[in-house]
């Protein structure tokens, strides 16, 4: 089977982000954007068929968002990713919508961006798409600008792509978005979702993204002042800050898996000690060691703790090992592994270290059975 054309970035052990294009461009749509995101997650933004040099024949006449999603799901399975996130541009995020609410098992979370559950009827875009099989792109590329960003700005390899797109797939994508309304389904989407708009958008104003919004049980809003239909794009550092506190739940994740592995105890006593000084370093803690280290799936929980009372022993940081003493019991350690471990230790990281850790773990383990 044919696959979108694609391109993928970042470790493949992290969290999967799908990322989809609007009508008449590439995934280059996503260049100013991708690159950040890929640090956290596996970044994967595909080309809708005959766009940036993609295959043309994975779309008819005729066809549906319902078909996009279809093969969106396939370049999905084809790369080995089950439950992913997803964010996406006007008829990217239309496919969005349409996943999270006829496949909720796959996606995790979504982002709709400048875009609509309605593309405001079926006439414009039969009427483009008839155009567009009569006389080609040429015409619409030359008045791209005006519809995707505010007056005096562009992106010359955007519009570009507008001006390369095979006609019979734009026509196609065209009949898709002249069928779109899933106006009666956005009550059903239970994906944690965020909407995007952008203030001066002509193509998706964000009375459309608001009427998502209102929608969607527990749905947030952003609104980008300057920002026309193609965010990404002409504002890349708002669309990012807006994806990672989305995406993210960062410290909010981290602060959940914090707790599982320390005990509320310890995350409590370290959070009413902490100070305005202190702050930034405790939400620095949440979200990189435990809301990405700690919740990366390629490594169990009791692999971490091994390697935690390693490195421990090996710098001396015997305070912080008994509280990972502790940590390895929750993680299913018995008193027997984490005594081999210390042996270990006392192999390549000295027997001198390896008596302070026994020690140390040695009272952990007297405290827990008292």
């Amino acid at each position: 089977m044919t696959l979108l054309d694609h391109r993928a970035e970042g470790p493949t052990s992290a969290p999967p982000l799908l990322l989809g294009p609007s009508l008449g461009t590439s995934y280059a749509l996503w260049d100013k954007v991708a690159p950040e995101l890929s640090i956290t997650h596996r970044v994967v933004r595909w080309n809708l068929p005959g766009h940036g040099g993609a295959a043309a024949d994975l779309i008819e006449a005729g066809a549906t968002v319902g078909d996009l999603a279809g093969l969106v799901l396939a370049l999905a399975d084809s790369l080995g990713i089950e439950r992913f996130a997803y964010a996406g541009v006007s008829l990217g995020g239309a496919v969005g919508l349409h996943l999270a609410v006829h496949h909720p098992e796959r996606v995790g979370s979504l982002a709709v961006i400048c875009s609509s559950a309605h593309f405001n009827g079926s006439k414009p875009w039969e009427e483009r798409a008839a155009l567009v099989r009569r006389e080609g792109l040429a015409g619409l590329a030359e008045s791209a600008d005006a519809r995707w960003f505010t007056p005096g700005f562009t992106v010359p390899e955007l519009v570009q792509d507008h001006r390369d797109a095979d006609p019979e797939a734009y026509a196609a994508c065209c009949d898709a978005l002249a069928a779109f309304d899933l106006r009666d389904r956005l009550t059903d989407i239970s994906a944690r979702t965020l909407l995007i708009a952008g203030r001066q958008d002509p193509a998706t104003p964000p009375a459309h993204l608001r009427e998502i919004a209102d929608a969607v049980p527990g749905a947030a809003l952003v609104e980008l002042p300057g920002a026309s239909h193609l965010a990404p794009a002409q504002c890349p550092e708002a669309v990012l800050t807006a994806l990672r506190a989305h995406l993210g739940g960062g410290a909010e994740r981290g602060m959940a898996v914090r707790r599982e592995v320390l005990g509320d105890t310890h995350v409590d006593r370290a959070q009413a000690r902490q100070t305005p000084f202190t702050a930034r370093f405790q939400d620095f803690i949440s979200r990189y060691a435990w809301g990405e280290i700690w919740t990366d799936p390629t490594l169990t929980r009791r692999e971490r703790s091994m390697i935690t009372l390693t490195a421990l022993v090996a710098h001396g940081h015997y305070n912080e090992l008994a509280m990972h003493v502790r940590a390895a019991r929750r993680n299913g350690l018995t008193p027997d592994e984490i005594g081999a471990v210390l042996l270990q230790t006392a192999v390549y990281c000295g027997v001198p270290a390896a008596n302070s850790a026994f020690a140390a773990a040695q009272r952990v383990l007297a405290e827990e059975e008292g």
